[in-house]
């Protein structure tokens, strides 16, 4: 009975914890009256930006007055011209989210103009943006007489003057899957859609998005678990809205005068005919809506190119400070001003650069330069936890890795907040993990959970990324699912969201199960069975029988993880059968690719290939023999990212967090700080968020590459789950030799806190734990049981 209490208490921990910050989220909302809504006669399918309209009338202002909005693709919500917010978060057409806002502390009594920019790119959307055809949905609360709930009374026009821009082909934008720059045309943009005083032709009554030609309810909204006759099946963003604050676009390095260089500081003229050029450097990346105000200078041709780094002749990067002889090469915003005064640009979506490029191509009429701003935004993780070592390069470390999971995490998970901006399963494991240890927060990972559970195909895998307008089949991605979900359950209170995908594991797996062969081994799958590249290399390889056994140590992984699952919270049956299969599995990979002349596992039963991606999964998962794992990690950890020694393949930075577990599993986390040292060689070359790969890498910011962060908190600082839940907490530090280390780590009942002091080759710690929260210590082989609040405890 203590313990079913104990296991309450965490659950509404948890709840309160999300309630915090995100108060109220509105609940599956099943009886809409609104309808979807959309232009009478432009395309719906082409890419096409589009303003809505409509007035409220009000004899005092409500207390609130909520209204619940979606659109295809986006939308700008505005009441009387000030910005409400955007959405909707992305997803499926199954699963389409709709946001909640209250109108009132933006409205006034008398008449309010409630407004909205709803845009589509169409083809030239990005590849994580779902979508039917151009739409936009509002319902309010309001009782009938104040309801401006859509179709009612709401005016649309198209908006000519902006558009999206198609991309170059070739060169480094030649994969670019983050969606397209953008073009405003002053001459043809509508600069007072959004004023009372809006007149034109151009404005005309909202139609019905799909013709009700065959059933008549055809637009009427519906949630994703009822029965419509229309794409979008709603549920409610159970998100916090993203972070929308002021910040630094950057300050001018380079221009071609003392006078330019001054901006955006000060404003600033720049004359007729003539081209100039004006870079900003913010010192570090962001991800931000950048606000360009200019007037004047009709037929002037503004240029914004927006780049993590400056590029030499030989496109190399080299060091992220360099500015000489060096150019911006990325995505690019166009704005051309139409001579009117103060006339500002700001893109639709987004933007992420540490480096911003103006060039300006002036006309017959001189342009005034009168101010760049930015609004930086993501999701509004709050960094809880805490680690200081008086290692400065250990501290450098930790504020690079949080700023790359911060730039990392928006609506969804992003693998590049530059290139892709697409939530794939192997980087999203690493950034939840980052989410629970330094923010304490499961929300953003739910939702991955959720959605790659959705992404399941007929045959039985998810997709590798999600959600995608391209689909993407990574089979062994499906693998490190299951692993996601079993994280899930060590590190959080509420088992909901595994229970819920269980029967997504149970089709992962008898999916696998067709290519395992009798003697163990996974036949070569189809689709791309990625397990890691670097620039010297990728596996899995194969032999002649197209069996792996890279992928079948992932496999195997997969199978103990979901035997723990069901054990737990599914069918102890099926548990048990995994377990048998993950024996035979294990049996197999050793009996085939175990060589012992090199004392390692191959990448296939020919055994000509190795790397340290195989044997760090062989050490973690048993393959390997407990008495040979720490001499076959101390052989792998003297090889670098990027190389190949000794005919062994190196682990990119990704694959090191498999790394930093292995040292765990066979009793070496003392050494994982002498395993940063990749990571150390990157702070002179100033980096402000981590590379995807070494060297010459396109990406200069990848969450896979910030896990150090969690593996400090983790490893050195030693604390972890001691049950599933976190019902309990494991303290093991390993300083290595650092003398002294001070942390924190935000537990769903409370922050926990370490203090260590070497003394000799024992250790003086002062433990702090919330209440009702017990553990233990473990060092150098002793246990020492810890109870709520101070523990004090010298070790030897």
């Amino acid at each position: 009975m203590r313990k079913f209490c104990f296991v309450l208490l965490l659950v509404f921990a948890a709840i309160a914890l999300r309630a915090q910050s995100n108060p109220a989220p509105d609940p599956p909302h099943r009886e809409w009256k609104a309808g979807w809504i959309t232009h009478p006669t432009a395309p719906l399918r082409e890419p096409i930006v589009l303003h809505f309209k409509r007035t409220l009338t009000l004899t005092a202002v409500p207390a609130s007055y909520i209204v619940r909005v979606s659109a295809d693709n986006r939308f700008i919500l505005y009441a009387n011209g000030q910005r409400v917010g955007d959405g909707p978060a992305r997803g499926d057409l199954v699963h389409w989210r709709y946001e909640r806002f209250d109108l009132a502390p933006l409205l006034k009594a008398g008449e309010n103009l409630i407004t909205a920019t709803v845009w589509n790119f169409g083809v030239y959307a990005p590849i994580a943006q779902m979508s039917d055809r151009t739409a936009f949905l509002l319902e309010s609360e309001a009782d009938k007489e104040d309801s401006i709930s859509t179709p009612k009374s709401w005016l649309v026009e198209v908006e000519a003057g902006h558009r999206p821009l198609p991309r170059a082909p070739g060169g480094l934008m030649e994969y670019f899957a983050s969606g397209p720059g953008e073009e405003v045309d002053a001459s043809n943009y509508d600069w007072d859609w959004n004023s009372p005083s809006a007149q034109g032709s151009s404005w005309v009554p909202a139609a019905t998005a799909i013709p009700e030609s065959i059933y008549p309810d055809t637009n009427k909204a519906h949630s994703a678990d009822t029965t419509g006759d229309n794409p979008w099946g709603l549920v409610p963003d159970m998100l916090p809205k993203m972070e929308y604050t002021p910040a630094s676009a950057g300050d001018a390095v380079r221009a071609d005068s003392a006078e330019l260089k001054s901006f955006p500081g000060a404003g600033v003229a720049v004359p007729a005919s003539s081209h100039v050029h004006i870079l900003l450097d913010r010192k570090t990346l962001t991800t931000a809506y950048p606000l360009l105000t200019v007037s004047g200078g009709k037929g002037t041709k503004i240029r914004l190119t927006y780049a993590e780094a400056l590029y030499d002749k030989e496109m190399h990067k080299g060091d992220r400070d360099d500015v000489d002889d060096r150019v911006a090469v990325g995505i690019v915003d166009s704005f051309l001003p139409d001579g009117g005064a103060h006339r500002s640009f700001q893109p639709l979506w987004w933007r992420t650069w540490r480096y911003l490029d103006l060039d300006i191509q002036t006309a017959d009429e001189p342009l005034q330069l009168e101010s760049l701003t930015a609004s930086f935004t993501a999701y509004p993780f709050e960094e809880r936890a805490s680690f200081q070592s008086g290692d400065p390069d250990l501290d450098k470390i930790w504020e690079i890795s949080w700023r790359t999971a911060r730039l990392d995490a928006h609506e969804t998970y992003m693998d590049t907040p530059y290139y892709e901006q697409l939530q794939y399963i192997g980087d999203t494991r690493v950034q939840a993990l980052i989410s629970y240890s330094v923010a304490g927060d499961d929300r953003l990972a739910r939702q991955a959970l959720a959605a790659f559970n959705a992404s399941r195909i007929p045959e039985g895998p998810t997709r590798s990324r999600y959600p995608s307008s391209l689909p993407q089949t990574i089979p062994t991605f499906s693998l490190l699912w299951v692993g996601m979900l079993h994280d899930y359950w060590m590190y959080r209170p509420d088992p909901a969201p595994v229970r819920e995908s269980l029967m997504g594991t149970r089709s992962v797996l008898n999916w696998f199960g067709q290519y395992e062969q009798p003697d163990g081994l996974l036949h070569e799958l189809p689709w791309w069975s990625f397990v890691d590249w670097v620039s010297s290399g990728e596996i899995p390889t194969y032999d002649g029988h197209h069996e792996s056994c890279s992928t079948t140590l992932e496999y195997l992984g997969a199978l103990g993880e979901a035997a723990d699952l069901e054990e737990n919270l599914g069918d102890p049956m099926l548990a048990a059968r995994y377990t048998t299969m993950a024996a035979h599995v294990r049996e197999g990979i050793f009996a085939k690719c175990w060589s012992r002349e090199r004392g390692m596992v191959a990448d296939n039963p020919e055994q000509k290939n190795f790397s340290q991606q195989t044997n760090i999964l062989a050490v973690l998962y048993d393959v390997v023999p407990k008495e040979s794992q720490r001499k076959v990690l101390r052989e792998l950890l003297s090889i670098e990212p990027g190389t190949t020694s000794n005919g062994v393949l190196s682990a990119s930075y990704y694959f090191r967090f498999y790394l930093a577990r292995g040292l765990d599993h066979a009793g070496l986390a003392s050494e994982y700080l002498n395993s940063l040292d990749p990571w150390r060689k990157l702070l002179p070359l100033h980096f402000s968020t981590w590379p995807e790969i070494p060297g010459d890498t396109r990406s200069d910011s990848h969450a896979w590459t910030a896990h150090p962060i969690y593996d400090l908190l983790t490893l050195v600082a030693g604390i972890e789950p001691g049950a599933p839940g976190f019902a309990s907490v494991r303290i093991a530090p390993h300083l290595g030799a650092l003398k002294s280390l001070t942390a924190s780590y935000p537990h769903p009942l409370g922050i926990v806190k370490v203090e260590y002091h070497r003394q000799g080759k024992g250790l003086s710690a002062t433990i702090t734990l919330p209440a009702r929260l017990t553990g233990n210590f473990v060092f150098n082989g002793n246990v020492t049981p810890l109870k709520p609040g101070i523990n004090h405890i010298k070790s030897e």
